[in-house]
């Protein structure tokens, strides 16, 4: 944990007083039972304009566009009481990704035709990056936007892939190649437009614990206009570059420690009624301690990464240590959440059933086996953990060197 001064606890019981008002109980179980990226459209949606009411759905956003102009200690503060209080995630690919390259690169009609419907919650987009050939190997991209004879349309052909919530997106933002060059980072280019158009076809994957987070995206002769265009032609890996470093700097101590909060809860009910110190009770609490540890030195770091920042520093290879700790004790979490449920997290009910019933269920035991399934895919989406490591040992050999 860490100390506050008087300005930033006065703004964190300030936080505090509005999730107690407007963080109604049912949005506080739909953020329970949020075993996804993030909750689903409606109810994210739901919270987004609840926060919109209070001036704060946008609050890292330039002033002049809705943001607060908080410093950098409150954004932290909000964060993690947000997560604090089980407050359902909300999809960040309109807010934290399309927003800010829109603001950084977009004209200003593109400023004002995108950001008022992000930003009130009326618009909600999806992702277009992956490709089924490129995996991580963003560059290595083909779906192909060629402009048309008279310069006022792309033609889209090609497909992408594991595109979250596409089935409920009415906008999309995507990496096209409309060069070929001997350097794959050249000829790609950042599009965004209104989604789907003729052409655009959207086949649901199926996770493997049963959810419809995923799509895939088919692009068939797509039309768009040439203003979907962000940024330069061919010169969008810049763009991408820029996306890439909001994708992974939301912090995680506060998420992962609200999760331990919950099998501590488990681990008291598993054991009920039997002796404190059986062999298997104090070998969970031990594990349960270790990640207590490694969520105390995310934490440490994310503060020390606040500071820097606060100082005008750069990032540097902190977002990727962060990343790599974060999801792997959140991974960690899960398994221990299984490890605790025992048989009864095999069990293949709805986590919205789990009490219903002759047999009811504990619900916690529920969420840890969709959640471990999940939470797979947390140490490769924003950056494989095996590309951060190659980002840390770089910047370690250069030190040395």
């Amino acid at each position: 944990m860490f100390t506050l001064n008087a300005a930033d606890a006065a703004f964190r019981d300030e936080v505090r007083a509005f999730l107690d008002k407007e963080l109604t109980p049912d949005l506080r179980l739909e953020g329970r039972r949020s075993t996804g990226v993030f909750a689903d459209r409606d109810v994210g949606l739901q919270w987004h304009r609840i926060l919109n009411k209070k001036g704060w759905a946008v609050p890292h956003w330039p002033v002049a566009h809705g943001g607060t102009g908080w410093t950098p200690m409150q954004h932290y503060i909000f964060a993690s009481e947000m997560a604090d209080a089980a407050a359902p995630p909300r999809s960040p690919q309109a807010t934290h990704l399309a927003a800010p390259v829109i603001i950084e690169f977009g004209t200003q009609a593109q400023k004002e035709a995108w950001l008022p419907g992000i930003r009130n919650g009326d618009d909600y987009w999806c992702q277009g990056y992956s490709e089924p050939q490129s995996g991580s190997d963003l560059a290595a991209l083909q779906c192909r936007a060629t402009l048309s004879e008279d310069g006022s349309e792309y033609i889209l052909n090609g497909t992408k892939i594991w595109t979250t919530h596409a089935h409920f997106a009415n906008h999309i933002f995507c990496l096209v190649r409309t060069a070929s060059s001997s350097k794959r980072q050249h000829g790609i280019s950042f599009l965004c437009f209104k989604f789907p158009l003729p052409g655009i076809t959207v086949r649901p994957i199926i996770s493997i614990s049963g959810d419809h987070e995923l799509n895939q995206v088919f692009f068939d002769d797509v039309r768009v206009p040439a203003s979907a265009l962000v940024g330069e032609q061919d010169q969008g890996w810049t763009v991408a570059k820029f996306l890439l470093e909001h994708e992974r700097s939301s912090p995680g101590a506060a998420r992962n420690r609200a999760r331990l909060r919950r099998l501590r809860g488990m681990l008291a009910n598993a054991f009920a009624g039997q002796p404190a110190g059986s062999i298997e009770r104090t070998d969970l609490a031990r594990k349960l301690a270790e990640v207590e540890c490694n969520i105390d030195a995310l934490q440490a770091l994310e503060l020390s990464a606040l500071r820097a920042q606060m100082r005008g520093e750069p990032a540097g290879v902190a977002p990727s240590v962060m990343k790599v700790l974060s999801t792997e004790t959140r991974q960690r979490l899960t398994e221990l959440n299984n490890e605790i449920a025992g048989p009864i997290a095999a069990a293949k009910v709805g986590i919205g059933e789990a009490a219903q019933g002759p047999l009811p269920l504990p619900e916690d035991a529920i969420f840890g086996m969709t959640t471990y399934f999940n939470d797979r895919a947390a140490s490769i989406y924003a950056g494989t953990n095996e590309v951060q490591r190659n980002l840390i040992a770089k910047h370690l050999i250069g030190r040395i060197g």
